[in-house]
Order: C-alpha cells, then structure tokens, then sequence
C-alpha cells in the first residue's frame, strides 16, 4: 500500500479498564475513516519485547510516527529509543490542562532524540477522554508532515479472530446493521492488530534512561548492585540486564543528579517520565519525587537496602555507590535559596 500517509500506532492500556478500551477501539475505528492515516493497535509499549511482532513493526516503519499510549511523552519516546525505534521527539499541542499554566521561559526543554530525518509524536491518552481532541491533534500532526508507508498488512501478528477485524472495519456507505452499528464492508481495510493471545507481552519493569538529560556520570552503574546497568563499546551507559531490575525500586532514579532515569509506570510523576525539573536544579526534590519526610537520597538507599535483605545479601545503606558530592548535598547547610523555596511552599502558589 503506497501513498502519502502519517502512520498512527495505539499502544493499548495494560488492563482491562472499559473506559480506556472503549477510548482506544473509538480511536481506532475513527482513524480508519480518516484517508491520511494508517492506524495499528500494538500491546501496551512498556511490556513489549525488543523482538515482539509490535516493535519490530513500530522499528519498520520509515516516515514518521504518531504513537498514543498510556504513557508521559517523554518516558515512551525513549522507551522507544531504546527498543532502537529512534527519531526525532515530535512537538504535540495537546498536553494536561496544568502543563498550559507553565511559563515557557520556566519549562524543563522538550528532549530531541537521536538525529534522524523522522519524527516520532507521543502522545498520553491520559490527557483527554474525548476522541475528537485526538483526532484534531493527529490532523494537525499530518497537516505537517507527509510520509510513505509500507504494507501494514505484511506484519500481522497472530491470527486475529473475525469478530476483532470486522470491529474496526471502515462502514460501508454510512449504512446500519440494525443494531444500532454501522455496517461493514468485507473488502475495506482493516486496522492493524497484533493479537496479544498468541504474543503475551508480560508486564515489565525496567529503567528507561533519557539521553538527552544523561551525563554519563555513571552514578547509576555505581549505586546499582544488581546488574542492571552497563556499558556500550564507546563506554556510554545503558539498560544491559533488564529483568535483573527489582520490581517497585525506583532507587537509581532518585540518585540519578539530572532526572534522566524514567520508570514510566511508577506512580510518582517525576519518575514517571513527566516533564520536571532536572535534579541539578535548586528545587524541593523530596516533592518532587513523592517523599514528604526523607529526602530523595535517604529513600533510594532504603529501597536498595530492603531488595538486597530480600535477595539474602546484607543491606549496605550508605556506604556504598554514593558519590561525596552526594552525601554533601545531604548534610549541606541551608541558605538563602533555600529559605526562598520554603516562602514559596508556604504561599501554596
């Protein structure tokens, strides 16, 4: 299938919430109408392996992409990355209504990915339960950018029931089945699933590092000591064993100084993938990240201590993989900035 159109791919929500469903499948179906668009459903993005008939679909795809997940647009864009799906981080105009109310001059900068002659639009279906918000969106996205795609068909995963296919099938003449439903036509094309029945995609837990926040100072490598982190042959750091990742430790993250660890399913925003300030900023990095009574540091090496007890080994608290610039930080006396900080806390702004 040749031609000029923007390929539009839903990561689909790890549950089975009903409202998230019908929101994905309204997507889908309404996307099909649309002549500029080539829409696929692949597994939810975190949980997908590197070899997953999604990804290596998402990794075939040579123009650029409009991806929708239940993900932060910076932790699925670099979740991505590191599955090698690279490209350049796509602008979106449509963000949570709290991000409009922050000054440009004050927001973190947007990341930009690897150099690359395609875009890659993320997009976080948490923004808006209306399709048509979306769909102005994606329309907008297009308006901007012309691609050629390859044959979607080609990379079907599994064997789709009938039932799912015709689901998404474009209507034929605008016609009725008599239920309430739009009729289809046999001959339309359908939507691109990958049926997540015969390919499980197992939910994971990893960490997902930003690049363009990373420094390589190797902190991470040095505060792990599970052997999660590695090293590339130009000794850039990276994921190497992710499965040895502990589930729930979102430890390296805390004591990464630039905020450049995501764990994009953690309930905690800043760890999440969301846009905030770099931890090399003067800011309340206790708020930041979720704590109230300890600070970032002091949380991480408890997280660590207590998955080292339940492996069988000895918890090492403090005296381990902490940098002195670190500990510094800790036990730093309070100055004028700081002060400032706690009046403006206090006006609750």
């Amino acid at each position: 299938m040749a031609g000029h159109k923007i390929t539009v791919v839903i990561a689909q929500h790890q549950g089975k919430n009903p409202a998230k469903r019908e929101l994905e499948e309204e997507l889908a179906a309404r996307l099909l109408m649309e002549p500029d668009f080539d829409c696929s459903l692949v597994p939810h993005l975190y949980d997908m392996s590197h070899d997953h008939t999604g990804m290596l679909f998402l990794r075939s795809v040579p123009g650029d992409v409009v991806l929708l997940s239940w993900l932060y647009p910076r932790a699925a864009f670099w979740t991505l990355d590191r599955a090698g799906v690279t490209g350049k981080f796509g602008h979106t105009l449509l963000v949570p209504e709290d991000d409009d109310e922050i000054d440009s001059e004050d927001a973190p900068p947007e990341p930009t990915g690897r150099e690359s002659n395609r875009t890659i639009t993320c997009i976080d279906l948490r923004n808006e339960s209306d399709p048509e918000a979306y769909l102005d969106e994606i329309r907008r996205i297009a308006g901007e950018s012309a691609v050629e795609t390859v044959d979607l068909m080609s990379w079907i995963g599994g064997d789709p029931k009938k039932e799912q296919l015709e689901r998404y099938l474009k209507p034929a003449n605008n016609g009725s089945n008599g239920n309430g439903h739009q009729s289809v036509d046999a001959s339309a094309e359908p939507v691109q699933l990958f049926d997540v029945t015969d390919e499980m995609a197992k939910r994971r837990w990893y960490p997902v590092i930003d690049y363009d926040r990373c420094t390589n100072c190797m902190e991470c490598i040095d505060f792990c000591l599970f052997g999660v982190y590695g090293v590339d042959n130009v000794d850039t750091i990276l994921v190497e064993q992710q499965d040895n990742c502990k589930k729930g430790c979102p430890a390296c993250s805390r004591v990464c100084p630039e905020n450049a660890i995501i764990f994009p399913n953690h309930k905690t925003a800043a760890i999440a993938g969301a846009d905030g300030e770099v931890a090399g900023l003067k800011i309340d990095l206790s708020k930041l990240f979720g704590g109230e009574e300890k600070d970032p540091l002091a949380m991480a090496v408890a997280e660590r201590d207590a998955e080292l007890v339940a492996d069988g080994r000895d918890a090492v608290g403090m005296a381990v993989g902490i940098p002195k610039r670190q500990t510094e930080t800790v036990t730093a006396a309070r100055d004028e900035l700081d002060d400032l900080i706690d009046g403006l806390d206090d006006l609750d702004l």
